[in-house]
């Protein structure tokens, strides 16, 4: 295991370590270790395309749906009635 050393840690920083471990009920040293491996550990991939963008993709070299005459719309129905 390697160690380090940390100079000048300015006290506030410390105290709420300290703070910090005891409410985990870990030693300073533990509770840093503890931050530092969280942190450090390897990132996310970032996310992949949405599905938008995938659907998109797909059938854009078709030449997508842009050409597409879309029917007129009609006026909504008489709702039934229960009488």
């Amino acid at each position: 295991m390697s160690s380090i050393t940390i100079r000048n840690l300015d006290p506030a920083v410390k105290e709420r370590l300290r703070i910090r471990a005891a409410e985990h009920g870990h030693s300073m040293e533990a509770e840093a270790r503890l931050i530092l491996r969280t942190t450090l550990q390897a990132p996310e991939p970032p996310p992949g395309p949405n599905l938008y963008e995938r659907i998109r993709a797909r059938f854009e070299p078709l030449s997508g749906a842009d050409d597409l005459e879309l029917p007129p719309r009609l006026p909504d129905r008489e709702p039934p009635r229960f009488d």
